[in-house]
């Protein structure tokens, strides 16, 4: 059985974080776990609270899951302290997964800040050099190079940036351009892939970013190639968003199980 932990925080309306990682690797029928690093309150309207988990803890967690079922890829999400990225970074070099896959979550959906400011220093030194891949959106892409995104080849001067500061594997989200939603895929053979999408009318987008991740760290995983598992993680979110799911008030979730044929329907009896 192929195994997948996410490393993140959790979402009390099931949309983003630990909820939506695991629904991913459902669909993707690898077994999940999950270290929390923070509980959220938060729905498709707004995060109107974060309580982080003691680092210490989340040393315990990561140490629990390793030293009895070892997983074959590890997804990295919100991490919002600065202690606890450290506690992260130091548990990856022990274990060392075959695959680490990191999403600098900064922003949510919302506008809510998610990390700190002196949060950000360690994130880029210590953790996002780990990765094997990091998947930032424009915004936090231009937060961690200084560069502002307006056009492709600003995002290509990004990506170039990102690898001089010691990151592997590149992939920029275009979800926030305007015309379309073509992500960059900059690899260790420093070549531009521009994965091209059209883009959904549909505004329920939150979790989209955890799950691309997720979806990519069980492909991983799985076996398929660095490239090749973008390639189907952005296809596996494309049907997710194409669904048209539609819950709450605000921008509502993604359906991360359309891909799991509905043989059963249960209803009540009246």
């Amino acid at each position: 059985m192929v195994k997948v932990l996410t490393i993140a925080g959790s979402d009390s309306s099931g949309g983003a974080g630990i909820q939506a990682d695991l629904k991913t690797m459902t669909a993707h029928c690898v077994y999940g776990m999950s270290v929390i690093t923070a509980l959220t309150a938060q729905n498709t309207t707004g995060v109107y609270g974060i309580l982080n988990v003691p680092e210490s803890f989340v040393r315990e967690e990561i140490d629990a899951v390793f030293s009895d079922i070892t997983p074959d890829a590890v997804k990295v999400g919100m991490v919002s302290e600065t202690e606890i990225i450290k506690a992260i970074a130091d548990k990856m070099i022990e274990y060392s997964p075959k695959y680490l896959i990191v999403d600098p979550v900064m922003i949510s959906t919302s506008g809510y800040k998610l990390l700190s400011d002196e949060a950000m220093e360690t994130l880029l030194t210590r953790l996002l050099p780990l990765a094997d891949i990091v998947t930032p959106n424009i915004h936090e892409a231009e937060a961690i190079t200084g560069i502002c995104i307006k056009s492709k080849s600003d995002a290509e001067k990004a990506a170039i940036r990102m690898r001089d500061m010691g990151m592997k594997n590149i992939l920029i989200k275009g979800g926030h351009f305007k015309n379309d939603a073509d992500d960059l895929f900059y690899g260790e053979d420093e070549r531009f892939v521009w994965l091209s999408a059209d883009r959904v009318d549909n505004k329920n987008t939150h979790g989209t970013g955890c799950t691309l991740s997720s979806a990519i760290a069980c492909d991983l995983a799985l076996g398929y190639d660095m490239l090749a598992a973008v390639k189907n993680a952005k296809a596996y979110v494309f049907g997710a968003i194409a669904d048209n799911m539609n819950l709450g008030h605000g921008d509502g979730p993604l359906n991360h199980v359309y891909n799991i044929p509905k043989s059963v329907v249960v209803t009540a009896e009246k």
